[in-house]
């Protein structure tokens, strides 16, 4: 269970199940991830149906603290992408989860 996908899991996908070459393959695949990236240094959230969302947040200037030592820190304003998972991704993952619990 610690396997984790890559993009070149995604492309072997695409390669294996749409019949596209490896390379035309690898290439929708980033075709795919730079179109969402693009969109996403627009400021543009991405909806994928069925899958979920992902928005970008502006976080403000904030003191944070080294736990180390305990100084008080400035952090900077900066943008972060979040993901919120869609309730169809939501129950399919919660399924294979109970499914694997039982077994």
């Amino acid at each position: 269970m610690d396997k984790t996908t890559t993009r070149s899991t995604l492309s072997e996908a695409v390669f294996k199940n749409v019949g596209l070459s490896r390379n035309e393959s690898a290439n929708l695949v980033d075709s795919v991830f730079s179109e969402i990236l693009t969109s996403l240094i627009k400021g543009d959230d991405v909806k994928i149906s069925s899958f979920g969302t992902f928005i970008i947040r502006e976080k403000k200037e904030r003191i944070g603290r080294n736990p180390k030592t305990g100084e008080e820190v400035p952090i900077t304003a900066r943008s972060v992408v979040t993901f919120r998972a869609s309730n169809v991704l939501k129950s399919k993952v919660n399924v294979k989860n109970r499914l694997i619990i039982s077994e």
